[in-house]
């Protein structure tokens, strides 16, 4: 039998985790073994992101067993706004051992986008091993717009589902709910947080729109969340490929951002709006959010379209089975 090795075995709600579930589902359902254990003599190793444990990686590479990474974006935040000491030092740290493994370890890199793509090599220069890029897939079955919770009858629900949106991290929040103050001069409005957000932070948000934190919800909660909701917003300055996005498009919720990142890989035209940042976002400045509030009013007003084509889009791109097989060709050769 066919044996993958994932590591580091990540646990949570963030998306590594959503991914390793998610990636080992599609591989058991094509009957191949699933290990954390580089030491039990797997076919191939699937580094997600990086590791602090690279000996077991050292003696693979030495049996001759093929070492794929798979890479998210780079961290940079803190180099632009200060986000404390440790998350400082940490970022920097993940960042040298991302680097490292993709420099001396990897016999293959996969990017989670183009975006993610040209970000390394442009701040790392082009990788020795061959690159391909795989965008991220979701279960088709379980993230999916039918059977769908009444949505609020008196009100437009604008949704964030982040994992993190506290302390340096939280700019996303604010330019939300101002798109919300916005469009509530003609519909009403609220804004729905499900995600990590500091109290501190929420001290901060003072508006005329209901605004509803929901913490960190499970990850099975999500689907019906998103089936609620009339939009949601990428409240994530430049993200690599977030899952969210593509888990809120399967559901049949339009996504609305501003164009950084990898957000017009994902989310066409038909599928919600993506509009010119209007600013600099690698350095945190604030986004033209008059503008994406005045597009995001067509979604308002076309609710029942945008949704069957954010369905399409996901059916179309984002299948489980579509990433799982182009990862095993990555994985196997």
């Amino acid at each position: 039998m066919t044996k993958i090795c994932i590591v580091p075995r990540v646990v949570g709600t963030g998306g590594m985790a959503s991914f390793r579930l998610k990636f080992e589902q599609g591989l058991r359902a094509r009957g191949v073994d699933v290990t954390h254990d580089p030491n039990s003599a797997p076919d191939a190793i699937l580094v997600i992101a990086g590791t602090r444990n690279l000996l077991p990686l050292m003696r693979a590479r030495r049996r001759g067993i093929r070492i794929v990474q798979r890479l998210d974006g780079i961290n940079w935040v803190q180099r632009v706004r200060w986000t404390g000491a440790r998350y400082h030092l940490r970022a920097e740290y993940g960042n040298f051992m991302l680097s490292l493994i993709r420099a001396r370890f990897a016999d293959r890199v996969i990017y989670q986008s183009k975006f993610i793509r040209e970000w390394w090599e442009d701040w790392y220069g082009v990788a020795k091993a061959p690159a391909t890029v795989i965008i991220n897939g979701v279960d088709l079955n379980i993230y999916h717009p039918e059977n769908s919770p009444s949505r609020p009858a008196d009100k437009f629900r604008l949704l964030l589902l982040e994992g993190s949106l506290a302390g340096g991290l939280n700019s996303g929040l604010f330019y939300a709910v101002s798109i919300a103050e916005k469009l509530s001069t003609k519909y009403p409005m609220e804004v729905v947080v499900a995600g990590k957000v500091d109290e501190a932070t929420r001290r901060k948000v003072q508006s005329n729109v209901p605004v509803k934190f929901l913490g960190t919800i499970p990850r099975e909660d999500v689907p019906a969340l998103a089936r609620s909701s009339a939009m949601m917003y990428c409240a994530e300055v430049n993200p690599p490929c977030p899952n969210s996005v593509i888990e809120a498009l399967a559901c049949g919720l339009p996504v609305i951002g501003f164009d950084s990142g990898a957000l017009k890989e994902l989310v066409s035209e038909d599928a919600g709006c993506i509009v010119p940042y209007g600013a600099n976002p690698w350095k945190l400045e604030t986004p033209d959010i008059f503008m994406l509030a005045k597009e995001a009013e067509k979604i308002l007003a076309g609710q029942e379209q945008y949704r069957r084509s954010a369905r399409l889009r996901a059916e179309s791109n984002f299948g489980l089975e579509q990433m799982t097989d182009s990862y095993l060709k990555v994985l196997l050769g």
